[in-house]
């Protein structure tokens, strides 16, 4: 837990605590984070980490403090926690909410706009928040119960990211499609469905957490508190700089220090890379800063900046004059020159990497160091690369008689 509880004065009296985490650069907008049914569980703990690690100060209030304080359930305990949320007194909820968004605004580390982001219930209650005034703007996570509550939230003048399960039994296609036609012509509210995945598809430690739609929607919701609240990052610079510790100055303390805590790297064709900040270390110490050759370079093809990712694809181009450990493990050198289109899909959590995905067409390189005959095969060596610098040299050489086919 990197965040401490603090108390809440709620509106009508009393108080209550709710779990606040900080992000690394001491400030930054706010965002009021609404729970699930079951808790402010180690989930929800650990969702509000990871949005202080996005740059936002972070308040997960304990919404069903007036029942039972403290209360963290688990799927176990699904009915108990069922009995909690029909007692639950969405208006008073909607109060606690808003009084945290006022907290939020007295705190010293809070700079800017106030969202509100919830799970489950906490979806629901979001969108019920937002229609208060007190927020910027508002994210749902499969919240139940939506379509229920529009007429009273029908009159919501922010911007709005609703995310729903393709195989939600909580909240059914029908529901979504109201939802959808009641947003219709929104431009700033955004509905999307994620499908093959179940109600709590993006909360850590459910059954049913699914990690690729869980990163999708994360992304989804970004885009919405970038635009709206900031911070913004200049993730140009921040890659630049991770090359620069890799390519230049070539000292493996100063590449890892530019990544996040549990960075993962994976170079797709050879799956070499690392998981985890120890791993990465040694294998850029001793396998991938050492081990690249000593003519390389990287001619850019294109860059595309994201609101968390930079997709980079360049043209690397070497000679083999040393065992190069991350792209051709086990091979003794060859000298042999090679060029190979090379892309990168680099995801940054805040100001710091958190992992790369490197893909590159490793048959083409084994071509042009001679360990594969393209003789009868669909490959081809330095042609691709050229292709690549070139795209009006010939297409589909590789299909039989498309050189006798007609033009035009």
């Amino acid at each position: 837990m990197k965040g401490q509880w603090i108390d809440v004065r709620a509106a009508d009296g009393g108080q209550f605590r709710g779990y606040l985490s900080l992000p690394r650069q001491g400030s930054g907008p706010g965002l009021v984070l609404c729970q699930e049914i079951f808790g402010v569980t180690a989930g929800i703990r650990e969702l509000a980490d990871l949005y202080a690690e996005e740059g936002y100060v972070v308040l997960a209030p304990d919404l069903f403090w007036r029942l039972e304080p403290g209360l963290e359930l688990g799927e176990a305990d699904v009915q108990r926690a069922m009995g909690y949320a029909q007692r639950f007194d969405a208006k008073l909820g909607v109060q606690d909410i808003t009084a945290c968004a006022a907290a939020l605004r007295d705190h010293p580390a809070c700079k800017g706009r106030i969202g509100v982001l919830g799970h489950c219930l906490g979806g629901r209650m979001a969108v019920l928040a937002a229609a208060s005034g007190a927020f910027d703007c508002a994210v749902s996570y499969y919240g139940v119960g939506i379509d229920a509550v529009l007429p009273q939230v029908g009159g919501i003048q922010m911007p709005m990211v609703l995310h729903f399960a393709g195989e939600d039994r909580l909240v059914k296609p029908e529901a979504v499609s109201t939802i959808r036609a009641h947003f219709a012509g929104r431009h700033d509210v955004e509905v999307y469905v994620y499908p093959g995945v179940d109600h709590a598809f993006a909360s850590p430690g459910r059954h049913s957490f699914a990690k690729q739609a869980s990163d999708m929607a994360h992304t989804r919701s970004l885009a919405l508190l970038r635009r709206v609240m900031g911070p913004h990052y200049d993730l140009n610079a921040l890659w630049e700089a991770h090359r620069a510790c890799e390519f230049e100055t070539r000292d493996a303390d100063a590449t890892i220090a530019t990544m996040v805590e549990e960075p993962y790297v994976n170079h797709i064709p050879t799956m070499t890379g690392g998981y985890g900040r120890k791993l990465l270390h040694r294998f850029y110490r001793d396998h991938f800063i050492p081990k690249s050759p000593k003519d390389s370079r990287a001619i850019p093809i294109s860059r595309t900046l994201g609101v968390d990712r930079v997709v980079n694809e360049v043209l690397f181009c070497f000679t083999h004059d040393t065992e190069i450990d991350w792209m051709l493990p086990g091979v003794p050198p060859t000298g042999k020159y090679v060029e190979v289109g090379l892309v990168g899909i680099i995801t940054f959590r805040g100001d710091r990497l958190m992992n790369e995905h490197i893909y590159w067409d490793q048959a083409s390189v084994l071509v042009q160091v001679g360990l594969l005959d393209p003789k009868g095969l669909p490959v081809v060596g330095r042609e691709a690369a050229r292709k690549l610098m070139d795209p009006s040299l010939p297409s589909n050489t590789l299909i039989a008689g498309w050189p006798e086919a007609p033009r035009g």
